[in-house]
């Protein structure tokens, strides 16, 4: 079992299954949304995960796609701008790992996605595999 939050603790949450492998993405879009090289995210199962405190609290953004549908979001806590879970399909939401508190400690870089689309500077370790596009596309 796993406990995550935001910086402020309006918004608290809890993963009930093991937590192990992070999925680290370098697309721009993730780069200019965290400031950083990326974010690091868990990928569970949504009946493993359970909103504690602030659900109604979080703000959202959503990027409009070529046929104007979403096709990306971000989700935050509109009062200290901490990343927050959100879906990452029907069955699973994505948790960013930075976000989880307690519980942790077995977490692991299993892989780096998007590193095409990597910024310069941004040097992959040796941990993880990585894939030049999406999950499963190399």
């Amino acid at each position: 079992m796993a406990n995550g939050q935001c910086n402020c603790g309006a918004v608290r949450f809890e993963v009930t299954s093991d937590l192990r492998d992070v999925y680290v993405c370098h697309c721009s879009i993730c780069r200019r949304a965290t400031g950083a090289n990326g974010i690091a995210v868990l990928v569970v199962k949504n009946e493993d995960f359970r909103w504690l405190e602030g659900e109604d609290k979080i703000s959202s953004w959503a990027r409009p796609g070529p046929d104007g549908k979403a096709d990306w979001q971000r989700h935050f806590c509109p009062k200290c701008g901490t990343p927050l879970p959100g879906a990452n399909d029907d069955a699973t939401p994505f948790i960013p790992a930075g976000s989880i508190t307690e519980g942790g400690d077995n977490l692991r870089v299993a892989h780096h996605i998007y590193v095409e689309s990597r910024a310069c500077w941004d040097v992959i370790g040796e941990d993880g595999q990585q894939h030049p596009e999406k999950f499963g596309s190399g």
